[in-house]
């Protein structure tokens, strides 16, 4: 373990020379993509596990909502009534909920018709869609020769709406499964603030760090999904990591009104991003945005995150520590189905249920979680993650213009601040609205390279996801093309806590500039 965490640590910044990022480029033109096969079949790429191509209707939209009918796509481990619900685990192969999930009640009362579940990485641990019962989801920008890998966990919802089967689909995004499937297929990928959508109904991996998203083709249907409808209003009493009402009236308060026009705002470049380890593609493209933008009127300043490095070992000990606790139910008397030899007892029908009925990939992270828990591990890593989370909150909370409405003043420590950084005030370096970086180090990798990979190399594809979730702040994964690739890349776009709405205002900004 202290291997892979000094290997998680080793991401070093390629320079930290902001001219690196920000230096003069010429603007160039999007390469137009190469012909692809677009046929929508579930067979084709396997992002669906369950569908209805004559989905049964939804009741109309309520008029107060101010919603229109829309298409809606479900990740397979968010709760449905009139679907099976596998988590594409073995273990739940013949589960059927109960009951549905909050989310997509609230969808339901705004218009949508579900019309299927969608394949992703079993327990949505996985960033690659790989890791499924129903076997792997494929990029639909794949070739007949090629088969690309569509991201994860949520690669299924991904490459739904990029088909056309969905308007809106639903995913779950613990370390960046929404966003780095978004990255590899073209998608927007959008995670809110911790807390702001129910997880009622969501089958949880890491509670602290699990958060409903939402993929779509443009950034337009999400906003106006949140804002038209008012869905980031809505308290759910039956969830406890929900904001209150009051609290969600406090924090509405706290963010600025709307996006206003580009003079005035600031977009943040962290230095600790720009990792030797980027595709020189994608920092030429992330480079682009960058100067896109400060043509239209933004300022573009580098600013630093100097928890960044430690944050994707932080997080892989904190995700397996409480995945190892919340899938400890399914041990097929409560939850589960059981193994070969069912009538055995104790340990033996434990062992012989779980050992058949999980994956190599969700096994290797209840034995690590399992691990850092113990009494001879817990103060040497969990309780450190737990320091690193904090800490890397702070970063963010330092940067950003506005303050975080959950947290009170603070004045910050200016001793790992380098020289030549220029101060806006003594509280930090010059302050921003918002954070720029890529979403993925790579372009969408070759399925036989991720199959044949180490989960370690898997991990690091979450490097510039990670810091964001642990500090519970809303992003977004915007689609960008590239000279000399014909796939997409993803920019990501990171805002201060609760400031949905103008980042996904900013995130439709972003989109229209590297169009052009």
């Amino acid at each position: 373990m202290r291997a892979a965490c000094a290997r998680c640590s080793g991401l070093t910044p390629r320079t930290r020379d902001p001219k690196v990022i920000l230096g003069s480029q010429q603007k160039y033109r999007p390469s137009h993509i190469s012909q692809r096969r677009q046929q929508s079949t579930t067979t084709s790429w396997n992002h669906f596990v369950n569908s209805d191509s004559v989905a049964s209707a939804s009741p109309a939209p309520l008029p107060h909502l101010n919603a229109k009918p829309f298409r809606l796509a479900v990740k397979d481990n968010i709760a449905t009534a009139d679907f099976p619900t596998q988590c594409a685990s073995p273990i739940l192969r013949s589960h059927q909920s109960p009951f549905e999930a909050t989310i997509v009640s609230q969808l339901r009362s705004r218009g949508a018709t579900v019309v299927g579940k969608t394949n992703m990485d079993e327990f949505g641990m996985g960033s690659h869609s790989t890791n499924s019962m129903h076997g792997p989801v494929i990029n639909h920008l794949s070739t007949e020769s090629e088969p690309l890998s569509a991201g994860g966990s949520s690669g299924g919802s991904a490459v739904a709406v990029m088909l056309g089967d969905a308007d809106i689909a639903l995913g779950t995004d613990t370390g960046g499964s929404v966003r780095l499937p978004a990255s590899y297929t073209g998608a927007v990928g959008y995670r809110p603030s911790y807390g702001m959508i129910s997880r009622y109904g969501v089958f949880a991996y890491a509670n602290s760090l699990d958060t409903v998203g939402f993929l779509a083709k443009e950034v337009q249907p999400i906003l106006d999904l949140l804002v038209r409808t008012k869905l980031d209003e809505e308290h759910d009493s039956r969830d406890p990591t929900s904001l209150p009402a009051a609290s969600r009236r406090r924090c509405a308060a706290a963010c600025a009104p709307e996006l206003r026009d580009m003079s005035s705002l600031t977009i943040g470049i962290p230095l600790e991003y720009n990792i030797a380890e980027l595709d020189p593609l994608i920092r030429k493209g992330w480079i682009a945005a960058a100067t896109a933008l400060e043509e239209q009127g933004a300022r573009i300043v580098p600013v630093s995150l100097p928890s960044t490095k430690e944050a994707l070992c932080a997080y892989y000990v904190l995700a397996t520590a409480e995945a190892s606790s919340n899938l400890a139910k399914y041990d097929g008397v409560r939850y589960g189905v059981r193994g070969e030899h069912g009538d055995a007892q104790g340990h033996t029908l434990y062992s012989e249920t779980r050992g058949s009925g999980f994956g190599a990939e969700v096994k290797r992270r209840i034995l690590l979680g399992t691990y850092s828990l113990s009494s001879e591990a817990i103060d040497n890593y969990f309780i450190q993650a737990q320091k690193v989370r904090r800490l890397i909150r702070q970063d963010f909370d330092r940067i950003f213009r506005l303050q975080n409405p959950l947290c009170e003043p603070a004045q910050f420590d200016l001793s790992d601040m380098d020289a030549e950084t220029t101060l806006q005030d003594k509280k930090g370096p010059a302050q921003v609205d918002f954070l720029l970086s890529p979403t993925a180090p790579s372009f969408a990798p070759k399925l036989s390279d991720v199959m044949s990979e180490g989960s370690l190399e898997a991990y690091m594809g979450d490097v510039f996801t990670v810091p964001s979730s642990l500090a519970g702040l809303p992003c977004v994964s915007v689609p960008s093309r590239v000279l000399g690739s014909v796939l997409p890349i993803g920019l990501q776009l990171i805002g201060q806590y609760w400031d949905d709405r103008r980042l996904l205002a900013m995130a439709e900004r972003l989109k229209a500039a590297v169009a052009t």
